[in-house]
């Protein structure tokens, strides 16, 4: 690929929280031509975006696959996960290069996805799941790129290394808190400001899609409790588990400096322990941790901006890898 050349590239769903946040990143991206700007079905009114003046200029329009197909190379969807499990098959017969946000084809197991996704009967040939960090070598042949959700994120990034070096000993206790932007843009009562505003709800015990996709991932059972809190964006989820005996502060510590070595999206901080404040509208995920060694018991917190680095940010990360592009194109802040 000439390094002059650019990638036309468009979405679907640009009016959401997490489209919003794709048009903003990719009309400033160096190596990306925004070429298509659609809303979330064919009835959708037309409209600009007053934030992206002088940026991009354009309208978004009704969705129409024909159009998003015959003007991009590549597309983002930012749809609910019925209408991507629409749209996906009808991009790739045409043979676009998808990275889809919804989770609609993040579960390869068929009993799984059947319960959670049921209009997604089969996963599409080049399929991948897009967590960047772990799927590198995929991403260039993938066509389609299944995007994590924003509880996943974090929670993998922190547990995957752990669990891969045999480091974890028992059960996993993931205790997480998202800002309310994580709920989508459609209001609700749970998610009306007088509901919200002053308190914090635990919600999906056990009956949480994101449960099934870490498991996925973990190869492992977890107990997951999301939490929703007053914030407009930003994941921290505290992690709790035991480590094998003999394992202390520093086998975490040489895990995770060898498992992101090559990872500038990936920041330790050890003992000081990380912030909602401290990743907020950045791609980055920070992850410290504590260690109580007479007990074995590991605490490990970890954060996100989850409409970046849990959406948005991390699909334009895979992205720039997936075309060969410098991984923090366009993301680096």
């Amino acid at each position: 690929m000439a390094q002059s050349e650019h990638i036309a590239v468009g979405v679907a769903g640009a009016t959401g929280y997490a489209g919003q946040e794709l048009m903003r990143l990719l009309a400033r991206h160096p190596r990306a031509r925004l070429t298509a700007a659609m809303g979330s079905s064919a009835s959708s009114p037309h409209r600009s975006l007053p934030g992206l003046a002088h940026l991009w200029d354009g309208a978004i329009v009704p969705l129409d696959v024909d159009l998003l197909a015959r003007d991009t190379d590549a597309v983002f969807l930012a749809l609910p996960e019925d209408a991507s499990a629409d749209v996906v098959p009808a991009l790739l017969e045409r043979g676009r290069r998808v990275f889809d946000l919804s989770g609609a084809y993040r579960l390869r197991d068929s009993t799984q996805r059947a319960h959670w996704y049921p209009k997604v009967a089969a996963m599409p040939d080049g399929s991948t799941y897009g967590l960047t960090e772990q799927c590198r070598a995929e991403l260039p042949a993938a066509r389609l790129v299944a995007c994590p959700g924003c509880y996943p994120t974090p929670a993998v990034l922190a547990l995957a290394p752990l669990a891969r070096a045999g480091l974890i000993a028992g059960d996993i206790v993931i205790d997480a808190k998202s800002g309310v932007s994580g709920a989508g843009k459609k209001p609700t009562e749970r998610t009306h400001f007088s509901e919200c505003h002053g308190s914090v709800s635990a919600y999906g015990i056990f009956a949480h899609r994101h449960g099934a996709e870490i498991e996925q991932e973990l190869g492992r059972p977890v107990t997951f409790v999301p939490h929703l809190v007053p914030l407009d964006r930003g994941i921290l989820e505290t992690i709790y588990v035991r480590l094998p005996a003999g394992a202390g502060d520093g086998a975490i510590e040489a895990v995770y400096r060898e498992a992101y070595a090559s990872s500038p999206f990936v920041r330790l901080t050890g003992a000081d322990l990380p912030t909602v404040k401290q990743v907020a509208w950045t791609n980055f995920c920070d992850i410290g941790w504590k260690v109580d060694a007479a007990s074995g018991r590991a605490v490990i917190v970890a954060c996100i901006d989850n409409l970046l680095k849990g959406a948005a940010g991390q699909a334009v990360q895979s992205f720039n890898v997936a075309f060969g592009f410098d991984e923090r194109t366009g993301l680096w802040q």
